[in-house]
C-alpha cells in the first residue's frame, strides 16, 4: 500500500514537472508575444563588437532573424536596409540581423553579397532565436522592440503589407521620446 502511494505521488510529480516545462507557443511559432520583455542575450557582431540587448534600452531595437540559406530573408533584407534601417537609424533605430547558426566567414560573406549596412549578429546553434520562436520554425521574422525592452510587433515572413504594418510602428515609436 505505502509503495502505491509513492508511486503515485512520484508519477504525479513527474507529470507536473513535465507540464511545467511546456511552452507556450503563439502565432507562427512564436514563445513570446506583443507585451512580453523581448529575452535578453549577449549580441555577437560579425564585426566583433559584443554587448547585451538590455544595453539598448532607451532606443527602439528592430531584430530581424536571418540566415544566407533563406530566400526570403534575402527578398525581405533590401527593403529593410532602404525603407526602415537607412532612414530609420538617424532618428535613433537600432536593427540588428540575427544570423541563424551560420559560421563567421558566411555571415561576412552574406552580408557583402546582399549589401546592407545594417549589423549582422552570430547566433550559433540558433540559442538566441530558440528565446522567440520554437527552433523547427522557419527563420524569417523580425521583432519590434520599443525604449523600454518590450516587444510590440513580431512578423514572419514577407508580406508587403504586414511590412509596411511594421514600418508605420517603427517609425511611429521613433517618434515617441
Amino acid at each position: 500500500m505505502k509503495q502505491t502511494i509513492l508511486l503515485s505521488l512520484a508519477l504525479f510529480l513527474s507529470i507536473l514537472a513535465v507540464s511545467a516545462q511546456e511552452q507556450k507557443v503563439y502565432t507562427n511559432g512564436y514563445i513570446v508575444k506583443t507585451g512580453d520583455t523581448a529575452p535578453d542575450f549577449t549580441i555577437k557582431e560579425s564585426g566583433g563588437k559584443s554587448y547585451k540587448l538590455s544595453d539598448l534600452r532607451g532606443k527602439v531595437v528592430m531584430l530581424q532573424f536571418t540566415a544566407s540559406w533563406c530566400p526570403v530573408c534575402r527578398k525581405e533584407m533590401p527593403f529593410i536596409e532602404d525603407e526602415i534601417w537607412t532612414p530609420g537609424q538617424k532618428k535613433g533605430l537600432v536593427v540588428i540581423g540575427i544570423d541563424r547558426d551560420e559560421p563567421l566567414d558566411k555571415v561576412v560573406d552574406f552580408k557583402k553579397d546582399i549589401k546592407i549596412t545594417y549589423p549582422l549578429a552570430l547566433d550559433p546553434g540558433a540559442g538566441i532565436f530558440a528565446l522567440y520562436a520554437l527552433k523547427e520554425e522557419g527563420v524569417t521574422r523580425n521583432v519590434i522592440i520599443d525604449r523600454s525592452g518590450k516587444i510590440i510587433f513580431l512578423t514572419r515572413l514577407f508580406e508587403r503589407e504586414e511590412f509596411d504594418n511594421m514600418k508605420k510602428i517603427v517609425f511611429s515609436e521613433l517618434k515617441n521620446k
